[in-house]
């Protein structure tokens, strides 16, 4: 049976990394599978921190896809070039109030069946209960980031009061929710302790037919300017504080002497440019920015990697679950993750044996790892790696269950 889903995101298509991607991943999918899919979002900005083309100028606008089966309703946003903790807070609230102008409209529309609120920002949960107050439905509230732990952690916000006011609006939208999921063992149980709730396992996927590995990869080196003996050591993501990047620069600074070690960093972000000026002042010659790689070559561009760094600061990394590992993966790419025992990354990289792992925040215990890999055979790791893929995150099996876990949801309606 077809239903009507109202789902409310900061961030949706077209962004092709973090919460977006799989945001505008999901109401894609629900509206080819027919239902009438209604998407209140921004305008794309992420991972610049800045409105992409051709998106810039607008105020309010809508657009209509997939035979009119999703509908996206998109509102205007304050977006800081350089966040900071109160910047970010400033961008979350301003979208809350203009996205609150878009729901009230909803309440002169059909009833939705279903709500799904998307957290980040986690109070857009609360449109969600004034939609509900008025006209019923059944709220989903998905948790892709412990947004509040992460900035309270990572010391993002000056005053102690600040994170009571913020944890005791959370504690009420939890208690609020119908339903409540997200992406990682670890947050269930960061969740569940919040709450004494059910807490669903609705994991991040990829697209295993569009990603996957390619034979030469030493091969497609020489695409991005490398020679085909180098060993190219990839980040490859969003560039902002709670990656920890300055290390990756200090540890290039100290491994100058291998030559084929090629450090890469690809993306954008608010650090960038700070961290472009450290590699300046120090003249690594091993060491190159890249800007975030279109999608036609984005196969490519992951599989002649030799490394991927998946980097996490010790107090965040239970707190997120990376987006880019599912598509590291799905190439077969060799993760070098930084975690610390009893996180759900550090369990799940050795439980199935699909990586390499060092304890987070240990330059030197990283460095020691990537001349290991250098040095060694892991080609057992990136076969794990795809058969992981293939069996756990494969966007054919995931979203198929998630349409039907949220179709059952408002069938309880």
């Amino acid at each position: 049976m077809k239903k009507r889903i109202l789902v409310l995101g900061i961030n949706c298509l077209p962004e092709l990394t973090g919460i977006g991607k799989y945001t505008g991943e999901m109401v894609s999918w629900m509206a080819e599978q027919g239902h009438e899919t209604t998407m209140i979002t921004g305008f794309p900005y992420y991972p610049n921190w800045k409105v992409q083309e051709p998106y810039k100028g607008n105020w309010y606008i809508n657009e209509t896809m997939f035979d009119g089966n999703l509908k996206i309703y998109r509102c205007p946003l304050y977006i800081p070039s350089k966040p900071s903790g109160l910047k970010r807070l400033i961008h979350e609230s301003v979208f809350f109030v203009s996205a609150g102008f878009a729901v009230l409209k909803m309440l002169f529309k059909p009833k939705q069946d279903l709500i799904i609120a998307i957290a980040p920002p986690f109070h857009l949960a609360i449109l969600a209960l004034f939609y509900r107050f008025f006209k019923g439905g059944r709220i989903l509230y998905h948790v892709q980031d412990l947004q509040i732990e992460a900035a309270k952690e990572l010391k993002m916000l000056r005053y102690k009061w600040m994170f009571d006011m913020l944890f005791s609006i959370e504690y009420f939208i939890l208690r609020k929710m119908d339903f409540i999921s997200t992406i990682s063992e670890g947050m269930m149980k960061r969740v569940g302790n919040k709450i004494p709730k059910r807490i669903t396992f609705f994991p991040n996927w990829v697209d295993t037919e569009t990603f996957y590995p390619l034979p030469d990869r030493n091969g497609l080196k020489t695409k991005w300017g490398f020679k085909r003996d180098d060993y190219v050591v990839l980040y490859s993501g969003s560039i902002g504080e709670k990656q920890g990047l300055d290390s990756l620069i200090r540890i290039a600074e100290n491994l100058k002497a291998y030559e084929n070690i090629q450090f890469v960093i690809c993306g954008t972000g608010p650090y960038k440019q700070e961290l472009i000026r450290m590699t300046t002042e120090k003249q690594l010659p091993n060491l190159e920015f890249l800007p975030l790689q279109g999608f036609d070559v984005f196969n490519e561009f992951l599989n002649m990697a030799d490394i991927h760094l998946v980097l996490q600061k010790a107090n965040a990394s239970d707190l997120v679950m990376p987006s880019k590992l599912t598509t590291i993966l799905a190439v077969g790419g060799l993760a070098l993750v930084t975690a610390n025992p009893g996180t759900t990354l550090h369990d799940v990289i050795t439980e199935h044996g699909m990586g390499v792992i060092v304890e987070a925040e240990r330059e030197d215990l990283l460095g020691a790892a990537i001349i290991n890999i250098v040095e060694n055979d892991h080609e057992p790791c990136r076969k794990n790696a795809r058969k992981y893929a293939e069996k756990y995150l494969d966007k054919r099996n995931i979203l198929p269950d998630m349409l039907n876990f949220v179709t059952q949801l408002s069938n309880k309606n």
